[in-house]
């Protein structure tokens, strides 16, 4: 659609249940403490499709959705370095109050009262810019292309934030059930601490992709459903670690058989469905039921730096220009990408 040039293009969420719409608006100007980005681009994320479907709805509405943002710097507001424009970052999508026990130990994504969240209670990056406190803009080295490095402020933040939290020893048995976007960064990262991955996905082309990123072992659950019987076969006394991305009754009741004793399952795909497990199944093996969510800056400083020295990959499947943003959702929808569909601006 044409754009003033005083406006900018950005797709907006208007409520759960209502379709996204691309729409023209303000370019926004950085207050103090905040730079303006002009986005290259932003990751598709499983997140925007439940903002869509009323999944998730944190009571916010007409902003613009998308949070996995990169870009080039290009205005400062006061107190920030005029020396910062020109820089080439990807966002961290959380600001939280600043005065929580959670934020004064670099939690934010535990705040209960954030300033802001860019893609789900403020203005994202499926626009041509967007504004953000200076903070959250992470230097990308020149080397790395910015539309492979978008994925990284959500996809890649997130497995770096569940693999600390399951404390990964080398040598332990690690599922990844779901190899999407989130798991494909977890192959990896789970691989650089030395521990051995079993990957658990729909398809031999899935299961192909997970073995050429570091997994040992690669699972089909569409070619033999009895996944937590082939996992006690492989490991021999069930699975040290389970991160459960995928979020069905199923997959997260293989999930907990599928674990040893003293074992660690992490929780992360959202979901409608319920876990069903009786306490005593935790008890007498001594398990661990944890949830991630999201990532802490330090999260996002890391997973730049593995992806800067190479440990980490990011998968792109494809990238679409931002008018094709519904393409997009609808291939992520029908399951039928090998990585994150990336819009460019």
């Amino acid at each position: 659609m044409p754009i003033p040039s005083a406006k900018m293009r950005a797709v907006r969420y208007l409520g759960p249940n209502r379709p996204f719409e691309l729409r023209a608006e303000p370019i926004p100007v950085p207050a103090s403490g905040q730079v303006r980005v002009r986005i290259s681009a932003c990751g598709i994320c499983r997140t925007e499709l439940h903002l869509r479907d009323g999944l998730l709805d944190l009571g916010k509405r007409n902003f613009t959705v998308g949070h996995e943002i990169s870009g080039i710097v290009d205005a400062v507001g006061e107190g920030v370095s005029a020396g910062r424009v020109g820089e080439r970052v990807v966002i961290y999508y959380y600001e939280g109050c600043g005065e929580c026990p959670e934020c004064n130990r670099g939690a934010e994504q535990l705040c209960a009262q954030p300033k802001s969240q860019p893609g789900f209670t403020s203005d994202g990056g499926y626009a041509d810019y967007i504004v953000v406190r200076a903070k959250n803009c992470v230097a990308v080295p020149g080397h790395l292309k910015l539309a492979d490095v978008a994925p990284l402020g959500c996809a890649g933040s997130t497995a770096v934030h569940a693999g600390r939290m399951a404390n990964i020893c080398a040598g332990e048995w690690v599922v990844v059930h779901g190899a999407g976007g989130v798991g494909q960064a977890l192959i990896q990262y789970v691989r650089a601490c030395g521990g051995r991955v079993i990957a658990i996905d729909l398809g031999a082309e899935k299961s192909a992709l997970a073995l050429r990123l570091g997994a040992e072992v690669a699972l089909d659950a569409l070619s033999d459903p009895n996944i937590s019987a082939q996992v006690l076969a492989i490991t021999g006394s069930g699975a040290d670690v389970v991160f459960e991305l995928i979020g069905t009754t199923e997959t997260m009741r293989q999930s907990v058989t599928m674990l040893r004793r003293r074992g660690r399952i992490v929780l992360i795909g959202y979901t409608t469905d319920t876990l069903q497990i009786h306490p005593v199944e935790l008890i007498i093996r001594e398990a661990t039921l944890l949830g991630s969510v999201g990532s802490t800056l330090q999260d996002l400083h890391e997973i730049v730096d593995l992806v800067a020295r190479g440990v980490v990959t990011s998968v792109v499947d494809r990238t679409l220009p931002l008018d094709r943003f519904d393409e997009g959702l609808e291939a992520l929808e029908r399951r039928t990408t090998l990585g994150r569909i990336v819009l460019t601006m």
